[in-house]
């Protein structure tokens, strides 16, 4: 995994950690990001979403595992050696996020991030997503894993 250096002006940026589904780039700010790990054994839970791979003993915590993938409807891909989990916490429960790999960890002025077009925002379900933003090397999708993590729970209790 790569890190980039600090900028002179830090308050107009973000540090993100860079992740990918398929071909496609995501980040999310490391504020969010408790930490990132090697999956280890999942144990299925029952009649779970299909997105929810099940949970893991993390240290003695019980983690609830999502798979991103399926999550975003993609097709799923077999776990092997570049695959990891984030690790984040929200509102007291610690809850883990199935990627295909995590890449860099990059700071990202905020004058660089846009909105998502209105057409992608129309559906609830995106509302996840916190904007796009412009590298040099291509764009970036933002999730907010808090919304991301109050999406799931209205998703589970409707």
């Amino acid at each position: 995994m790569k890190y980039e250096r600090e900028p002179e002006s830090s308050s107009a940026t973000l540090q993100v950690v860079i992740f990918s589904l398929g071909n496609e780039r995501y980040g999310v700010e490391t504020s969010q990001v408790k930490e990132i790990i090697r999956v280890e054994e999942i144990t299925s839970i029952p009649n779970a979403p299909d997105f929810i791979e099940g949970v893991i003993n993390l240290r003695g915590q019980i983690t609830t595992i999502i798979n991103l993938r399926k999550r975003f409807g993609m097709k799923p891909k077999p776990i092997d050696n570049d695959t990891r989990i984030i690790v984040f916490e929200h509102n007291g429960s610690t809850i883990g996020m199935m990627v295909d790999t995590v890449t860099e960890v990059r700071y990202l002025s905020k004058e660089h991030i846009d909105e998502l077009p209105s057409i992608v925002t129309a559906g609830a379900r995106s509302k996840f997503l916190r904007g796009v933003g412009k590298l040099p090397d291509g764009l970036l999708i933002l999730v907010d894993l808090n919304r991301l993590q109050e999406e799931e729970y209205e998703l589970l209790s409707s």
